[in-house]
């Protein structure tokens, strides 16, 4: 799901009612998306819409995202417009004090703010329940582009692992199962290669070699089955090695990590790129605090003591508040950008690894299917040769062998009969 971004500021324009400003007045909008007004010449800035008819009191811009950055999070807050606060005149106040415990219009307080976003490790996020829901980018397919926007902790929870960093560490994992399934059909020929070795040796045993009959036909049957036995396990520990293991060994080779270093080094270099956005960012926040307060400072100052050189100094202060508060705007604007370049980046690379991944498993499935139809046909032969020496073992007559053995064996069919007196 795409991070909800910073709120930047809109670039000046005209009230969209129709009613026009006063002349030299323009309108902004602030980095929580108020709208506040600016005279051109007077530098004076205020929250309430400049009239026509008669002059408004001056608004001072308060700094809603008051709270400090701290342990990689800070909350980024949206807030109503501010209570009517008595603010310094347009034109010279009167000499007249204000009452006894008064409090000064600068200090009056604001409308508490309501934190909607939090930025983690310089990255921005809407907080739960917050803006409207985010719908998945490929709903229903469990795809890399939607869950790996955050970082992980590990499992001590002393350091965080990147979401990009955890897809390429399934690709390199992949890398490495693929290498050890090589080596285990690599075990596998040797077992089949010393097999039809020991078939083929055997098959070539003297013993019982002297029997004879049907049963020794059928028993010579059986030691020839077992040299084409080791023909075939021979052939088929081959066939392992061409058309399994081969592939499974050069699928993605050396090339393969080095692509995975690019992607990593340009996701890497655009997350640096985002964390000094929001460095500038939270720079322009402390520099509008303190162009903030001193305003404050002075307008307080104004309030007790009355001369042209403290209303000169307000006017300063105004103009590098306002230029302060535009600094933020432009930050935040180059925050928001590098962000959704960072975004755009993010799911293109983790949809390419995300079909890379299927590539390796359906290469995978292929060839180890490959295998097994090996296997059936080295089994389909076997059977082939056995299947004589079975038929020779159902004619073995013990009859038909007593024959021919007595015929070439004999030492003569007359019998002995009694001697005569």
């Amino acid at each position: 799901m795409k991070p909800a971004a910073v709120s930047s500021a809109a670039p000046p324009r005209e009230e969209t009612d129709g009613r026009p400003l006063p002349p030299g007045w323009r309108s902004y909008t602030s980095p929580e998306g108020l709208r506040y007004y600016v005279n051109s010449s007077s530098k004076e800035t205020t929250w309430r819409r400049p009239s026509l008819s008669a002059e408004s009191p001056q608004r001072l811009l308060a700094r809603h995202n008051s709270s400090p950055y701290a342990n990689g999070c800070h909350g980024s807050t949206k807030t109503s417009q501010p209570k009517e606060t008595a603010g310094v005149a347009l034109r010279k106040p009167s000499m007249d004090k204000q009452p006894a415990g008064s409090v000064s219009p600068a200090k009056r307080q604001i409308r508490e703010v309501k934190e909607t976003k939090i930025t983690i490790n310089c990255v921005t996020f809407p907080l739960p329940g917050e803006g409207p829901e985010q719908q998945l980018l490929k709903p229903n397919e469990w795809s890399y582009c939607d869950y790996f926007w955050t970082d992980k902790k590990d499992p001590q929870g002393t350091t965080s692992v990147a979401g990009f960093e955890v897809l390429l560490q399934k690709q390199l994992k992949g890398k490495q199962m693929q290498k050890e399934m090589a080596e285990f059909i690599h075990e596998r020929i040797k077992i089949e290669e010393e097999y039809a070795k020991n078939l083929s040796k055997l098959s070539l045993s003297p013993l019982a070699a002297q029997e004879e009959g049907t049963l020794g036909e059928a028993w010579t049957q059986l030691k020839k089955s077992l040299h084409d036995e080791a023909e075939v396990h021979l052939k088929f520990s081959n066939k392992l090695h061409t058309e399994v293991e081969k592939p499974l060994l050069t699928f993605r080779g050396d090339n393969f990590k080095k692509d995975l270093k690019k992607y990593d080094h340009h996701i890497t270099d655009l997350r640096k790129q985002l964390a000094s956005r929001y460095a500038g960012v939270e720079k322009a926040r402390k520099a509008l605090a303190d162009r903030q307060k001193d305003l404050e400072v002075k307008t307080q100052q104004l309030e007790i003591k009355l001369s042209n050189k403290t209303e000169e100094d307000i006017k300063k202060a105004r103009r590098k508040s306002t230029q302060a508060g535009d600094d933020l705007m432009r930050c935040v604007d180059l925050y928001n950008q590098t962000q959704s370049k960072w975004f755009e980046e993010m799911v293109t690379t983790s949809m390419e690894l995300e079909k890379l991944e299927v590539e390796r498993i359906e290469w995978i499935q292929q060839h180890l299917r490959q295998y097994t139809t090996l296997r059936h046909e080295t089994d389909m032969f076997n059977q082939s040769m056995v299947e004589p020496v079975d038929q020779l073992l159902q004619n073995v007559d013990p009859g038909k062998d007593r024959e021919l053995w007595v015929k070439e064996n004999k030492t003569g069919d007359v019998r002995p009969v009694d001697m005569d007196i």
